[in-house]
């Protein structure tokens, strides 16, 4: 069975900061710009462990976002 992304909304949710996720490519990124967690998604299966979660750089956040259509912060 495949990850089915229309769960992100309602269901999955950082497990660090409880903030919404937002689906691209092979990963989950939480939309909280403290943290920036990416979650990898493996065998569509999301991998929602925050210690092998990867920090992302702000850039590489802030594209994620735009894409996306989240409002960043100013």
């Amino acid at each position: 069975m495949s990850f089915d992304q229309r769960l992100l909304k309602d269901l999955l949710r950082c497990p660090k900061s409880h903030r919404p996720l937002v689906w691209e490519a092979d990963a989950l990124t939480s939309t909280d710009p403290e943290t920036r967690l990416q979650f990898a998604i493996v065998d569509d299966i999301p991998n929602m462990l925050i210690e092998e979660a990867r920090t992302l750089p702000v850039d590489e956040w802030r594209g994620i976002m735009e894409r996306n259509g989240v409002t960043l912060p100013s």
